[in-house]
C-alpha cells in the first residue's frame, strides 16, 4: 500500500491541500473538499454526542445523494460501521437487517420515513432517526434533467421523524468530532449478502479492505486528481460504493453524482462537465444510444468506461458501437469480477489487451485459484471449478455468524460458490453460480428471504423460488407455490401482492402452482429439481 490511512483521512487531506476544488457535483451544485470534510466531521460529532461508539452499526437507508457521502464518511470518522440498506426494501426487510445488527441509529430519506416508522415498533432497537431531504442540496436551477423523484421532492413538505432530527441541520452545524483511534483491521462497513447460503448476512469489511481495493481499482481504472468521474450506480451497492464513494475520494477526482440512471441526464453530464470516467451497466449504454438527437451532446471527453454485463452482455461490437457513438477515445471493457466478501473488483481488464468474454486478470495483490468444489483440490489451467480468492481485500467474516464464516473463509481464501476458469494467460471467465442466489439486474436476491415473505400470504402453504433466465435482467425470480386447501389464488394476484410486500426486484415474475415441493427426508427443499419442472 502507498498509504496506511483509511479513506476518510484522504478526504481530510484534500480538504487541507485543495479546499476549494470541486469534490462533488449534484445536478449543477458543487461541493468542495472543504465542505464535504466539514459536513462529515459535523455528522461524526453528532453521532458521538448520541453515544455512538467505535464499532457500533449505523444504517443508511437512502438513494444516491450528496448526503449519502457525508453520512458514510461521518460514520467512519466516528469509528462506527456503515451499514447500507437498499432503499427499495420494505419494512420487514429493513427490520430484519436492523434487528440483526441491533442498530440504534438510522439515516433515512424523508420519503422512506413511513417504512422506518413501521420498523420502530415494540422491541425495536432503533432509537434515533436522521431525516435526509433530497431537495435540500439541489440547485435552484438544475443543470441536468431531474428524475421524477427529485422533482417531487422539491415540492414536498418537510417530513420530520419522531425522536429524530434533520440531517442538513446537523451537517451544517460546524461541530468537530473527538479524535478516534482506529486500526486498519477495524470493521468499517457491513454490507448484507447471502454468502454461499441462507438469509442475508452482514459481511464485515475493514478500513484496510476498503483501502486496498480502492487503491487497486483507482490504478486499474486510471482515475487521477484531474479526472471527472460520473457516478450512477447505487452507492449502497458494493460496486457503486467502490466507484462512487471510495475511488473519487482516494484519487481526489471530481465526481458528478446522479440520483439514478437517466439516459438524457447521463449524456448531459458527460457533455457539461467533460466527464472522463464512467462505470456503467451494459443496458445503460444501450439506452443512451437510443436518445433522440444525440448529436446535441459532446461526449468526446469520455476516456474510460468499465462496464458490467447484466441483462446485456458487453461484446466487442457493442464496445465499438459505444466508442463510435461518443466520437472520442473512449475504451469500454468488462469491468471486473468480484463479490461483497472481497470488497468487489478482484480482477481488472488490461486496457491494451482486452479479452472479450472474460472478466480480466487478478489485480495486483489478488490471487485466484480454481478448485474442485467436492475435494478442494486446485484444478489445472482451463478447467471449470469453484472460484476462490485471496487478497488483503478479503472480509473479516460474517456478523455473528461464525459457522457461515468458517464455511466461506478457509485458510485465507474466500470460497465464492461461483463457477469459472482461468486460462493460460491468467484471464478469468466467470460462468455462473454454484450457490442459489439470484441476480436480478445486478441485485442479489436470496431464495429463503423471498420464500419467508411469500408464505405470509394467507393462501400460501409452501413456497420455493429459483432463478429464471431473462434477456433483460439476467435473471428473475420464479416461484413454486403450494396453495392452502380451499384457498383460491392466481398468478397475477400473488405477483401483485408480492410487489406490495417486498422490493420489486425480489418479487416473482413467474408463478407456478404445484401440489407439493420436492424435499429431502429432513424437509429441505430440493430447488435443483424445480429447475427441471
Amino acid at each position: 500500500m502507498t498509504s496506511p490511512l483509511p479513506l476518510h483521512e484522504h478526504l481530510r487531506r484534500h480538504a487541507r491541500t485543495r479546499p476549494d476544488a470541486a469534490a462533488l457535483v449534484w445536478y449543477g451544485r458543487s461541493f468542495t473538499w472543504f465542505e464535504l470534510d466539514a459536513m462529515s466531521d459535523a455528522f461524526a460529532a453528532r453521532l458521538q454526542a448520541l453515544g455512538v461508539a467505535p464499532g457500533d452499526p449505523v444504517v443508511l437507508f437512502l438513494n444516491n445523494c450528496p448526503q449519502y457521502l457525508v453520512a458514510h464518511y461521518g460514520i467512519q470518522k466516528a469509528g462506527a460501521i456503515v451499514c447500507p440498506s437498499g432503499p427499495l426494501n420494505k419494512a420487514h426487510e429493513l427490520g430484519y437487517q436492523v434487528g440483526d445488527l441491533k442498530a440504534r441509529v438510522i439515516v433515512a430519506a424523508s420519503d422512506l420515513l413511513p417504512v422506518v416508522a413501521q420498523v420502530r415498533g415494540e422491541g425495536s432497537t432503533l432509537a434515533h432517526v436522521f431525516a435526509v431531504h433530497y431537495a435540500d442540496w439541489l440547485p435552484r436551477e438544475p443543470a441536468l434533467q431531474l428524475p421524477a423523484e427529485l422533482q417531487a421532492a422539491r415540492g414536498a413538505a418537510r417530513a420530520q421523524p419522531m425522536d429524530g432530527e434533520d440531517f442538513e441541520a446537523v451537517a451544517l452545524s460546524g461541530a468537530r468530532p473527538a479524535p478516534v483511534a482506529l486500526a486498519l483491521d477495524d470493521v468499517a462497513l457491513m454490507t448484507y449478502t447471502s454468502g454461499t447460503t441462507g438469509l442475508p448476512k452482514g459481511a464485515m469489511l475493514s478500513y484496510g479492505n476498503a483501502l486496498f481495493k480502492t487503491e487497486a481499482t483507482t490504478a486499474s481504472a486510471g482515475v487521477q486528481a484531474d479526472s471527472v468521474a460520473l457516478s450512477v450506480a447505487p452507492l449502497y451497492h458494493i460496486a457503486g460504493m467502490l466507484m462512487g464513494v471510495n475511488v473519487p475520494v482516494y484519487a481526489g477526482a471530481t465526481q458528478v453524482l446522479l440520483f439514478r440512471f437517466d439516459p438524457v441526464a447521463v449524456l448531459q453530464a458527460i457533455d457539461r462537465y467533460r466527464v472522463t470516467h464512467w462505470y456503467s451497466i451494459a443496458p445503460m449504454n444501450a439506452a443512451c444510444m437510443q436518445v433522440p438527437e444525440p448529436g446535441r451532446f459532446d461526449l468526446t471527453s469520455l476516456q474510460r468506461n468499465p462496464v458490467t454485463s447484466f441483462g446485456i452482455t458487453l461484446t466487442e461490437p457493442l464496445a465499438q458501437q459505444w466508442q463510435a457513438f461518443t466520437q472520442g477515445p473512449c475504451v469500454s471493457y468488462e469491468a471486473a469480477y468480484g463479490l461483497s466478501e472481497t470488497h468487489t473488483m478482484d480482477t481488472g481488464m488490461p486496457h491494451d489487451a482486452i479479452r472479450w468474454g472474460t472478466q480480466g486478470k487478478p489485480l495486483p495483490g489478488v490471487s485466484i485459484r480454481i478448485i474442485d468444489p467436492a475435494t478442494g483440490a486446485e484444478l489445472p489451467v482451463g478447467e471449470m471449478g469453484e472460484i476462490t480468492v485471496r487478497s488483503p481485500g478479503n472480509f473479516q467474516g460474517y456478523w455473528n455468524r461464525p459457522e457461515a464464516t468458517a464455511a466461506t473463509l478457509q485458510g485465507g481464501w474466500v470460497h465464492t460458490g461461483d463457477m469459472g476458469k482461468v486460462d493460460a494467460e491468467g484471464y478469468l471467465t466467470f460462468s455462473g453460480r454454484f450457490k442459489e442466489m439470484i441476480k436480478v439486474s445486478g441485485y442479489s436476491v436470496f431464495p429463503e428471504e423471498v420464500e419467508t415473505i411469500l408464505i405470509r400470504h394467507p393462501a400460501v402453504a409452501q413456497a420455493a423460488v429459483i432463478a429464471e433466465p431473462d434477456a433483460d435482467k439476467g435473471e428473475v425470480v420464479k416461484a413454486f407455490i403450494v396453495r392452502r386447501p380451499g384457498q383460491a389464488l392466481d398468478e397475477a394476484a400473488l405477483i401483485a401482492w408480492a410487489r406490495e410486500n417486498m422490493a420489486t426486484y425480489k418479487a416473482p415474475r413467474q408463478v407456478r402452482f404445484i401440489d407439493a415441493l420436492p424435499v429431502t427426508g429432513a424437509g429441505k427443499v430440493l430447488r435443483r429439481l424445480l429447475k427441471d419442472s
